[in-house]
C-alpha cells in the first residue's frame, strides 16, 4: 500500500500515526502551515501532543479510527507496527500509506538544497548550529531538528528559500530514502543493534548514504573517525573533512582551552591557514567537532566568517543537550541530557569535567531493553565516570522485554567495577535522596532519552 508521493497537492486531509514523535510533530506543523487539514494520534500524551492541540491540530491520545478512515493520506512513524488498528483501517479503505522516512524523502526532493545532518551522535546539536548560521545569514531555510530549539521556537521552521536543513536519522536506514545535496556524517558508532545486528551493517548503511550524493553534491565528514574519513574513497561528490587529531583535515581545531563553565575556545585552520577563533557557549570537546562540521557546511554555502563566529557564540544548546534546569540550595546545579548510548555518556562525563564543581551525580534511565542488553558492559564503564550513580528502570520505548534484562543488572555490573550504583525506580524517592545527600557545589545530571527528563523540574520545584 505504500506509495511514492509525486505531488502533495493531490491530498487534502493528512493523518499522522505517532504524531507525538519529535520528527512527526514537525511534519504535522509543516503541513498545517501549508494549509492542509492535519490530524493525528499517539499512544502517550506529552508536551508535544499538547502543543499540537494548542496549535489547532486534532491530536487523539490512543487510536483515532475515524480520522484515519477520513484521511486522503496517512503518514506513520517507524515505531508503528503493521497490526496497528489505524494501519488496518487504512488498508481496508484503500487509503494511501507512507512512512515518515518516505515522506521526508519527498520533502528533500522538492528543495533545491537539502542539507542532511547524520551520524550516530551529535545530529541535533550540529543541525541546530547550522540552522542558526543560515537564519542569521538571512538564507531563510526550512528546518526539521530533533529537539526544541529556542531560536526557531520549536523543532521546525518553514522558510521560503531553496534550503532544507534536516536532522537525518540512521534508524532502520530511514535516511536512505532521502535525496540530499549536502551530507554531514559526524561519526559512525555501534547503535540500533536491534535492527542492524552488526557494526559492519551500520558502516555499510552510512556508505550507502554517502553514495546517494552525485558529483554536484557535498560530503562533510569527521577526519578523526576512520569510518567517516574513508568515505572519501567512494564518494562521487565534493569532499570536505574536519578534525582535531587528524591534522590533514580541511578544517582543524587548534589551541583549545576551556573556561570555568566548560565552554571551549579554539582556533580554526582551513587548509593550513588561520580561519578564525571560535568561542562556544556549550560544554564539551565533542561540541568542538560539531562546530567544525557546522563551519565546513556554512563556509561552503557562502556564509561569512563573521556570521559563523557570532552565531556559534550565541548558540546555548538545544533542549536536553546538557541543558541547565536550575539550582538547589548549596549551589547544587541540575542539568538534563539526552545521552542514551555509552559514547554519548562518556562525552557528557568529559564535558562536565571542565566545569567547576565538588562531586558529580548521575541519574540514568537506560533506553530500550535491546540497547541495554547488547551494550551492558559499555554502559557500566561509561557511567562509572561519575562520582555518584543512580539507575532508574529501563525506558521501554518501542520494545517489550524479551531480552531478560533489567536495570538491576546494570547496577550490579557497575558495582562489579568498584563503583557504587543504586537501583532506585521511584522518581519521588530519587528526588528525596538527591536533596538529602548532595553537598555544596555538587552537580547533578539526569541522563537518558525517556521520562528521566521529568526529574530535573521535580528537584528544582
Amino acid at each position: 500500500m505504500n506509495l511514492e508521493i509525486t505531488d502533495l497537492r493531490k491530498y487534502n486531509h493528512i493523518h499522522l500515526i505517532g504524531i507525538g514523535g519529535i520528527s512527526m510533530s514537525a511534519i504535522a506543523e509543516t503541513l498545517k502551515n501549508w494549509n492542509y487539514t492535519v490530524t493525528g494520534s499517539d499512544l502517550n500524551r506529552s508536551a508535544i501532543t499538547d502543543s499540537l492541540s494548542n496549535d489547532g491540530i486534532t491530536t487523539t491520545i490512543g487510536h483515532d479510527l475515524e480520522n484515519a478512515k477520513k484521511a486522503d493520506l496517512i503518514i506513520y512513524s517507524a515505531a508503528i507496527s503493521d497490526t496497528d488498528p489505524e494501519i488496518l483501517v487504512a488498508k481496508e479503505n484503500n487509503i494511501p500509506l507512507v512512512t515518515r522516512g518516505e515522506f521526508v524523502g519527498y520533502l528533500t526532493k522538492i528543495y533545491k538544497e537539502a542539507i542532511c545532518i547524520s551520524g550516530t551522535h551529535g545530529k541535533t546539536t550540529t543541525t541546530s548550529m547550522i540552522s542558526i548560521c543560515f537564519i542569521n545569514a538571512q538564507k531563510d531555510p526550512s528546518i526539521e531538528v530533533g529537539a526544541i530549539l529556542d531560536a526557531i521556537g520549536g523543532n521546525y521552521r518553514v522558510g521560503n528559500s531553496e534550503y532544507f536543513i534536516l536532522e537525518s536519522c540512521e534508524y532502520k536506514a530511514n535516511f536512505l530514502k532521502f535525496f540530499p545535496n549536502t551530507e554531514v556524517i559526524l561519526n559512525i558508532d555501534n547503535d540500533h543493534l536491534d535492527y542492524y545486528k552488526t557494526f559492519d551493517n551500520i558502516v555499510k548503511t552510512f556508505r550507502d548514504f554517502a553514495l546517494l550524493l552525485d558529483a554536484d553534491g557535498l560530503l562533510v565528514t569527521n577526519a578523526d573517525d576512520p569510518n567517516c574519513y574513508n568515505l572519501k574513497e567512494i564518494t562521487k561528490s565534493k569532499f570536505i573533512s574536519y578534525g582535531i587529531e587528524n591534522k590533514s583535515a580541511d578544517f582543524v581545531a587548534k589551541n583549545i582551552w576551556f573556561n570555568d563553565s566548560g565552554f571551549p575556545k579554539f582556533d580554526v585552520y582551513k587548509n593550513g591557514e588561520f580561519y578564525s577563533t571560535i568561542e562556544l557557549s556549550i560544554a564539551g570537546k565533542h561540541n568542538i567537532l560539531n562546530a567544525l562540521a557546522c563551519i565546513a557546511v556554512c563556509d561552503y554555502h557562502g556564509i561569512s566568517n563573521s556570521i559563523i563566529v557570532s552565531s556559534l557564540k550565541s548558540f546555548t544548546g538545544a533542549e536536553r543537550r546538557l541543558e541547565f534546569k536550575g539550582t538547589l540550595p548549596g549551589n547544587v546545579n541540575i542539568y538534563d541530557d539526552y545521552a542514551h548510548h555509552p559514547t554519548e555518556i562518556k562525552a557528557t562525563a568529559n564535558a562536565i569535567k571542565n566545569k567547576k564543581y565538588n562531586e558529580s551525580w548521575v541519574i540514568f534511565q537506560p533506553h530500550t531493553y535491546s540497547r541495554t542488553k547488547l551494550l551492558l558492559k559499555d554502559f557500566a564503564d561509561a557511567i562509572s565516570n561519575f562520582d555518584n550513580i543512580i539507575i532508574l528502570d529501563i525506558y521501554a520505548a518501542r520494545e517489550k522485554n524479551t531480552f531478560n534484562i533489567s536495570s538491576k543488572d546494570l547496577a550490579n555490573e557497575i558495582n562489579s567495577l568498584g563503583k557504587k550504583a543504586l537501583y532506585m525506580p521511584d522518581f519521588n524517592e530519587v528526588v528525596s535522596y538527591i536533596k538529602n545527600n548532595t553537598k555544596e557545589n555538587d552537580i547533578v545530571i539526569t541522563l537518558g532519552a525517556g521520562t528521566v527528563t521529568n526529574i530535573g523540574p521535580m528537584l528544582v520545584e
